[in-house]
């Protein structure tokens, strides 16, 4: 077995602490993301060092692994590339920006280049079709890209430099990546993006703001009520001209005319059982 760093043993103690005693399991996903950080990718030495950790077994910690598909199971890159060929993206770029790049480094869906650099992905979706065609390093976004936009981007992480995304944090290896989220800061200088959400995010909002849309019934002051069971709170109790939720009101849909309830009144949408087979001859 692979004998991790003491500095990798170190966060894995400091990751378990911040989970209450008896809850130690719900360590798992960080200390994931803290193997892979080592490794660059989730290997079985670095399940059975999570499962080490939190008194499981390879099997439950492997479980875990394979259904998460930010855990890496096979040699990755340093800069992993998705681009998302969902319908909107697909239609707008992404499935020649995909072509292109596979042709481009020679490898298909998550494979790596023979240098080690770069895994291609195509991506079902990335949420952010708002900003479509997107393509993602890192998870960090690349809006609007089309294929020689992708080339581009692609031709300087190949030089080893970091393009800038469209929004986001600066760019950083999938092993930095990792470390991040097993919940450790970033502290390179500007790591902290900010800013509000862009135009084309805001685009329905500000049609709704200027024809005078708003959502009927919603109160964003009343409080959500205990169940019927649980007394209310002190300083918890809605107010009693609280408006009903929308949602309340929304009609469950129309119930089916009272002669088709009968399907004795038409034996042709009637269900073929032996009854209706008999009564047919």
């Amino acid at each position: 077995m692979t004998q991790f760093s003491e500095e990798t043993r170190r966060r894995a103690t400091e990751v378990i602490a911040r989970y209450p005693a008896g809850r130690e399991r719900s360590a798992l996903l960080p200390l994931l993301h803290l193997v892979q950080a080592e490794q660059g990718q989730v290997t079985p030495d670095g399940i059975a060092f999570c499962a080490e950790q939190l008194g499981l077994t390879k099997a439950q910690v492997a479980a875990v692994a394979s259904f998460y598909t930010m855990y890496k199971r096979r040699p990755t890159g340093d800069w992993l590339v998705s681009v998302c060929t969902n319908t909107m993206c697909g239609v707008l770029g992404g499935d020649r920006t995909f072509e292109t790049l596979k042709e481009q480094l020679g490898v298909g869906h998550d494979e790596t280049t023979p240098d080690g650099t770069i895994t291609l992905e195509h991506a079902e979706c990335l949420a952010a079709c708002d900003y479509a065609p997107v393509m993602t390093v890192n998870y960090e976004f690349f809006d609007q890209t089309q294929a020689s936009d992708a080339l581009q981007i692609v031709g300087a992480l190949r030089r080893g430099e970091r393009p800038e995304p469209s929004r986001g944090a600066p760019l950083c290896t999938l092993k930095e990546m990792s470390l991040q989220l097993a919940g450790f800061a970033d502290e390179r200088e500007g790591a902290l993006a900010e800013g509000s959400a862009g135009e084309p995010t805001l685009a329905g909002a500000r049609l709704a703001e200027r024809h005078g849309i708003a959502v009927a019934g919603f109160d964003p002051d009343t409080p959500i009520a205990p169940p019927a069971d649980t007394p209310a709170q002190p300083g918890h109790e809605p107010p009693p001209t609280a408006k009903e939720p929308a949602a309340d009101r929304k009609p469950a849909g129309e119930a089916p005319p009272a002669d088709l309830q009968d399907p004795g009144k038409h034996p042709e949408t009637a269900p073929k059982g032996k009854d209706n087979q008999r009564r047919s001859r």
